[in-house]
């Protein structure tokens, strides 16, 4: 099983291609060559985590058993940023932790804390906006900790109360940018689609190392089991969102995507191909600069579900 000290050497490369580019291999270095077979690009395959490709690109069957061979995931995205499919390396065999899984009762105690342990970093990223009015927005958020920490709840009462402070939490981030609500996958506006954007970054990522341990991301405890919803992956990336949400806020106000060309279809909000590239690498590079935090969750996650199964250990996502 991969060490921390060998994951932190690893890297995650995110590549926009060009019509004709193709991948190679020679001396185990990936190489993405262009269609004159010029070298664009060239990384030990040891030291690769992940593959994120951009848009088209010619795969080999050579490709796909180098990935199992030494340990790395790709991910395919369409110009549009949309995940169409993926080549996971995943730890197999690993059925002690699938039975576990599949037979523990601790589901919602499980989402409790994952939810308690998101709003709490929500609630220290508005803390860090030192915006005086926003005083009233985090003593609600507080109350709602301390009610998740004290008393009952079923998944559909922790989802509400999450809820609750996620209308808190973005009205109050997003303040300044004439803000109308959070809407996953409608892309109503521009920052609802540059949301979905970077958090898809962050939940291939998370996926990536959650499949290191050889856990079933299928199988999760605040997101129940749906027809191929990874849902572990959608309770890990929780308590991470606010990288990505306090990311874009910073990027508006720095005016780095004033000039971003965004257009409009059916409703839906769409970001050019070469703005997508840059938006892309600077999300990727801010969810890089949290990669101890967010390896050593997962890690600890992996040891507390093996071991004592104590939710008063269950561990914490700092950031």
């Amino acid at each position: 099983m991969l060490t921390k000290p060998d994951f932190l050497e690893k890297k995650v490369v995110m590549f926009f291609t060009h019509k004709g580019d193709k991948i190679s291999f020679k001396n185990d270095n990936i190489v993405i060559l262009d269609k004159e077979d010029k070298i664009k690009f060239q990384l030990s395959c040891y030291n690769l985590f992940a593959l994120f490709i951009v848009g088209g690109i010619t795969l080999t069957s050579g490709i796909i058993s180098r990935s199992k061979k030494f340990g790395f995931s790709i991910v395919l995205f369409t110009p549009g940023f949309k995940v169409y499919s993926t080549i996971n390396f995943v730890l197999e065999g690993n059925f002690l932790l699938h039975e576990r899984q599949y037979v523990t009762t601790r589901s919602e105690e499980i989402a409790k804390q994952l939810i308690i342990n998101k709003i709490t970093n929500q609630r220290d990223f508005l803390k860090k906006l030192r915006d005086k009015e926003f005083k009233d927005g985090i003593k609600k958020i507080n109350d709602a900790i301390e009610k998740l920490s004290k008393e009952e709840y079923n998944n559909y009462e922790i989802m509400g109360l999450e809820g609750s402070c996620a209308k808190i939490y973005f009205n109050r981030m997003f303040k300044p940018f004439d803000w109308q609500g959070r809407q996953p996958r409608v892309k109503r506006d521009k920052i609802n689609l540059l949301l979905d954007i970077g958090y898809t970054v962050l939940f291939n990522y998370i996926e990536a190392i959650l499949n290191i341990y050889g856990f079933d991301i299928y199988k999760g405890n605040l997101h129940k089991e749906f027809y191929k919803r990874k849902s572990l992956v959608c309770d890990i990336i929780e308590p991470f969102r606010p990288i990505v949400d306090y990311k874009i806020r910073k990027m508006i106000n720095l005016k780095q995507t004033e000039n971003y060309k965004f257009t409009q279809y059916k409703g839906q909000y769409q970001l050019d191909w070469k703005d997508s590239n840059n938006f892309v690498c600077q999300i990727l590079e801010e969810v890089l600069d949290y990669k101890d935090n967010i390896f050593d969750f997962i890690q600890q996650y992996y040891r507390w579900f093996m071991k004592d199964n104590d939710i008063r250990k269950f561990p914490k996502a700092v950031l």
